[in-house]
């Protein structure tokens, strides 16, 4: 799935994602690490919104009615993230991604597993497991049975 921050395209694989929605109001959560920007109630489940643009050395903006929430998931817990837009989804064959590593420099191949090369530009797919350390996702979790 292609998605969008200021005209900048990321992709995930499909399997990692659930949903995609319109944009909701995400409920500040202070007691959550720096990178989460608040959370969301997603049919009766409070799911942790982790700040893209702050992960990925964007600048910052408000949610705007025309952006989205993808809703998807990590090998440990089920996560949301506003995107600008959602772009779909391409079909690749293995061959054609890349080590992100050989490409692109650290640190925004902490993030990536691979790139792939379309006709219109390259594309990092990003491995969501990645994007919190250990450290954030147990302050996270901490922070989640807290309060709830």
């Amino acid at each position: 799935m292609i998605w969008t921050l200021d005209e900048r395209r990321y992709a995930l694989p499909l399997a990692a994602v659930e949903r995609v929605e319109r944009a909701v109001a995400v409920t500040p959560f202070p007691a959550a690490p720096g990178v989460v920007c608040g959370i969301v109630n997603v049919q009766g489940q409070v799911v942790a919104v982790i700040d893209m643009r702050q992960r990925l050395g964007l600048p910052a903006r408000e949610i705007a009615l025309t952006d989205q929430i993808v809703l998807a998931h990590t090998a440990r817990r089920r996560i949301a993230f506003v995107a600008d837009a959602v772009g779909g989804v391409v079909d690749c064959a293995d061959d054609a991604i890349v080590g992100a590593g050989l490409i692109v420099p650290v640190p925004a191949a902490d993030f990536a597993s691979g790139v792939v090369k379309l006709d219109d530009g390259m594309i990092l797919i990003h491995d969501l497991d990645r994007f919190l350390s250990l450290d954030e996702e147990l302050a996270l979790e901490k922070a989640l049975s807290d309060a709830y």
